[in-house]
């Protein structure tokens, strides 16, 4: 995976609650891969990543999403844990952030519960997808196809169900982050 993503800007929003593993894995396979990931949050200073329902880590802020320009940024990653998506999705601003993304086709992976905060941005309709299994009916609502399955990919879009799936997330985020790096113009 060295230097695939040479320098690449990705964002990575996270709060409160956010799942540990799901912050730290593909954090560092972005590290590894060349990208140079940045914590983009609802408020400066930290947040508090846990492990499941356990406190954890404390983790600094990079970028205040209310004043973060999605056009700084080449990819976003969404990771999980239900506390983390929960707050995210209620966030008008994280909600915005999101959507830029999409309509600038570039590429976004999440993974576990972070497709609640897709579906409020209404950016899941027509699109394959996967994710912890009781947002299952959340997505079908929101217009997605979901199935069971470790990573999807369609289009500009990556998904994943939990943190068993962290190595095959990592390294389609990365293969398609390096795609679209390589192809702006390339739509989802």
């Amino acid at each position: 995976m060295a230097g695939e993503l040479n320098g690449m800007r990705v964002a990575v929003l996270a709060t409160d609650g956010v799942e540990q593993v799901e912050l730290d894995r593909p954090w560092q396979a972005l590290e590894e891969a060349g990208a140079r990931p940045e914590l983009v949050s609802l408020a400066s200073g930290s947040i508090t990543a846990y492990d499941h329902i356990d406190p954890a880590d404390k983790k600094e802020v990079d970028a205040v999403v209310g004043s973060a320009d999605p056009d700084d940024y080449a990819a976003l990653v969404l990771p999980g844990g239900v506390i983390n998506g929960d707050f995210v999705r209620a966030d008008a601003d994280a909600v915005a952030f999101v959507s830029a993304f999409f309509e600038a086709a570039k590429p976004v992976a999440a993974i576990c519960h972070a497709p609640w905060v897709l579906a409020e941005a209404d950016v899941v309709r027509g699109r394959r997808m996967t994710s912890w299994p009781s947002l299952r009916t959340d997505l079908r609502n929101a217009g997605a196809t979901w199935v069971d399955e470790e990573v999807v990919v369609d289009g500009n879009l990556v998904t994943s169900r939990k943190p068993d799936d962290l190595d095959a997330f990592a390294a389609a985020m990365v293969e398609r982050f390096a795609a679209g790096a390589s192809d702006p113009d390339e739509e989802g």
